[in-house]
Parts: C-alpha cells; structure tokens; sequence
C-alpha cells in the first residue's frame, strides 16, 4: 500500500488504450485496478454490476460510498479505476481536489480514437487476446461526429487541468504509444508507490487496427481536407486575461410585490430602470428591494413563482463613453478620486485636475477619452496595476459572474427598452409604467470626437462583447 496515495484514478476515454495500461498495471502485484466503476451501464466491467457489496442502484443514490468501500477493501494493494468524462460527475467533485487520490492521464491522438471507435462500434468487438479474432470494418468519418466528440474531450481536459492547478496537484501523463514502454510504465508504477517494476507489459490484450488511417477510412481524402480546416490550435479563439467575477448579488433590485428583479450591468442604464420599476408599484426608488444577499434572493423567488429576471446592455462604445464622462472626467466623484489620481499620474491621462471648466474644447476631450480607451485596454488585459472595475469590465465577464449565481430570464439591449419594459410589466401583471431614459451627460455629444480610430480601439477592448453580443460599429 502506498504511502502518498489512499487510491489512483486513470482519466481516459473510449479507446485510448485504457484496458491494455489496466492490465498491465495489474500485473504488478501492489496495484489493482477494477475497471469503470461509474461507467453508467456497468460497475468495474461489462456484465458485472455489483462490488463489496454495492450495487448499481446504490451506487446512483450514493456514489461515494463506492469509492469508500474500494478503498476499506484494498488489502495490500493500492486500488484505482478508470474514470471517463461522461462517468458520474459526483464523484469528479470529489476525487478531483484530493490529493490522496493520485491521477494518471492518459491520451492518443483524436483521430485514431474516433476511428477506433467507430470500427469497434460497427464490428461489435471492443477487446482483443488473439488475432485470429479479429474483425474488421471500414468507417465513414463524419466531421460533425468528430468535433463532438472533440469538444467533449477537450473540455474534460480543461476541467481536470484546472482542477489540478487550483489544488497545486500534479499527474502522470502517459500517452497511447507510451503503454508499450516498460521503462515508461515502471516510471509510473514508480509514481504510484509500487514497490515492483515489469519487465514486459501485458500480452493479453492486441491492438485491434494496427493498419494505417487510410486502410480503415473510406472518406479518407475527404477526411484529410476537413481536418485542414480544423482550427486545431484555437487560433480564433479571443485571448481573454480579464479577471473572473462575482455575481454582484448585492447590487439587484427586486420590487416587493411584483416578481421582477433587476440584475444592472454598471456602466448601462441603472438609475432609469429602477426609477420605472418603483412606478410599476407607485412606491419610491427607495421602497425597491437592494442589498441582498444570495439567502435573500432565493426566498424572494420562493415567495414569487412565476418571477422573471433581467438585465441590460449597452453598446460598449456608448457605455466607456459614460464612465469616462461620469466617472473619471469630473473632479468631484470622491468613489473614483483615487482612480482618478493614478490615472493622472501614473497613465498621464490628460485630464484638467478640476474636470471640465470655461474653455474646455472637443479636441481636449477626445485626446483625454483616447487616452482612457487605451488604459482601459491595457487594464482589462491584466497589463495595469489597477483593478478592472466592475463599471467597465465586459458585459460578458459580468453575465458570466452573474451565472455563476443566476441566469437572467431576459437579456434587454438599450435601444428597445421602450419597446421591451411592457411586455416585462405585462408579464407580471403591471400596467407598464412610463420610462424616461434622460439625455446623457457630456460635455460633448460622441458623434462630435467619434472616429475610425476610436471605433478601432474599443472593438479590440471589448471584442469579445462585440462578438458574443453582435454589436455593429456604432452609428450616431
């Protein structure tokens, strides 16, 4: 029994070589791996559906009481299983963090896998001790089939590679063609704690379709020229280093006796909005339901069943062009002061320390909005020494933030507000109350400053918005 390691788990997928490395491994005597035991059809291998005493229905209602029991019953031996991304999530939560349990990952190159399996699919044959056995089949490669399963597996991946950074955990790494490696495999049993070493892997189980990729494909050109087209390194993907946020619970307005609750995005309309909800029960803005917590929020829903939430967005151009006028233009704002202060000194923003006075022209005002425009780039790339405040971080970082509590039901634009805030109010059995959106506060209008130049900035600031939104170029 090892020393460091209550248990192992071999993180794989379907033909991934994961049957050939548990044989082996249980070659060696202080290690015993017992198979899937939480693949959803059976319990440890196919045709068998009970251990130490657990059977499957047991296993649904309480799927650690497995775990615990492979580990009670390890005798001398380290036990582990194998665990695929569609296995019960349950039991990822917990082995995952646990540094008792050690991981082994192992990969082969996506391709061979889906081939694999298809061919396995079609001749019915999923193990294989002797060639004369063997079936064979020629497959179809179906692009769509592949980029799910692609999906499915990257995104596995990205969840246990962040699962071992948070908890400062490390894994063994083994791939495919490493399974045929004593010294490789020794290296792991090393990892484990094992106190024997192989001097051959195991000679039970053959490789099933040792041809090439064109001998078992009948699309095979066609397959070649789709897989050029996978974009196999993410290149289009958004960079995006902005920081995670909170869902801002105390910052949603609900109304006492309407179930509506409003989940503001800072930096769009918020004082308008709330100013139209309190009309909706004639009370004043300040009868509106603020500062909760999540506790709070939850028996609010529970008391309005039929609730509905929402929130709105602001063209990104429109919404930086309001936190600069707002918020760091005007000298007397004491919350952002000391922003304000770093912004001058530090990222020489050309701004009058008494804000807009006599004499103040357009020029000045562009050259001072450019000037935040670029910090605000360099902020919300991690590349500053302030942090990204929530009045112009990223819608989407904020949704984002806010789902990691609760969805809004309804996700407005500004522009249709007057159109959209009825059919909320009628939803819920109001008379929609009137909405004023009052005239913006600036010194100048932005179709006066605004340019190629700017329109270029903020689309690379907020690219992902423009993108996951659909923002056009802004118009006056």
């Amino acid at each position: 029994m090892s020393d460091r390691f209550d248990a192992f788990v071999i993180f794989a997928e379907m033909r991934t070589g994961s049957n050939y490395l548990e044989a082996t491994l249980n070659d060696l005597p202080d290690l015993d791996c017992k198979g899937e035991v939480y693949n959803p059809t059976f319990l440890g291998h196919h045709n068998t559906f009970e251990m130490h005493g657990i059977d499957m229905d047991r296993r649904e209602r309480a799927p650690l009481d497995l775990l615990d029991a492979i580990i009670e019953n390890a005798g001398d031996s380290l036990p582990g299983f194998r665990f695929f991304h569609d296995h019960d999530p349950r039991v990822l939560d917990r082995i995952l963090p646990d540094p008792r349990i050690a991981k082994i990952i192992l990969t082969r190159n996506p391709v061979e896998s889906y081939v694999s399996r298809r061919i396995a699919s079609e001749t019915g044959q999923w193990r294989l001790t002797d060639m004369k056995h063997q079936k064979s089949a020629k497959i179809e490669f179906r692009m769509w089939e592949f980029e799910k399963m692609l999906e499915d597996l990257q995104g596995f991946q990205l969840t246990l590679q962040r699962g071992l950074q948070t908890t400062g955990q490390t894994a063994f790494y083994i791939r495919y063609e490493d399974i045929n490696d004593i010294e490789v495999v020794n290296g792991l049993a090393r990892f484990l704690g094992s106190a024997h070493e192989l001097e051959a892997t195991n000679s039970k189980l053959k490789k099933q379709n040792p041809s090439d990729l064109s001998q078992k494909v009948e699309n095979y050109d066609q397959m070649v020229r789709s897989l050029a087209r996978l974009d196999r390194f993410d290149l289009s993907r958004t960079p995006n280093f902005e920081p995670a946020r909170q869902a801002g619970v105390p910052g949603f307005v609900a109304l006492p006796e309407t179930g509506l609750l409003f989940m503001p995005i800072r930096g769009a309309a918020v004082e308008p909005i709330k100013v139209w909800m309190a009309g909706l029960e004639g009370i004043g803005a300040d009868a509106l339901l603020t500062g909760l917590k999540q506790k709070d929020v939850r028996q609010w829903m529970r008391r309005h069943p039929r609730h509905r939430s929402f929130t709105v967005l602001r063209h990104p151009l429109e919404r930086a062009y309001h936190v600069f006028n707002s918020c760091i233009l005007p000298a007397d704002r004491p919350a952002f002061a000391n922003i304000r202060r770093v912004l001058k000194n530090r990222y020489n923003l050309p701004i009058l320390k008494d804000g807009v006075i006599a004499g103040y022209y357009a020029d000045q005002h562009k050259e001072g909005f450019v000037a935040f425009l670029n910090f605000l780039k360099g902020n919300l790339a991690g590349q500053t020494s302030l942090k990204v405040e929530p009045v112009w971080a990223s819608q989407t970082a904020i949704l984002q933030g806010m789902a990691g509590f609760l969805l809004p039901d309804v996700i407005l634009r500004e522009d249709d507000l007057i159109s959209e805030l009825p059919r909320l109010a009628h939803a819920q059995g109001r008379e929609a109350a009137e909405f004023d959106m009052p005239l913006p506060d600036e010194p100048f209008p932005l179709a006066e400053i605004h340019d190629a130049e700017i329109e270029a900035l903020i689309s690379d600031i907020y690219r992902k918005d423009f993108l996951n939104f659909g923002f056009a170029p802004w118009e006056p």
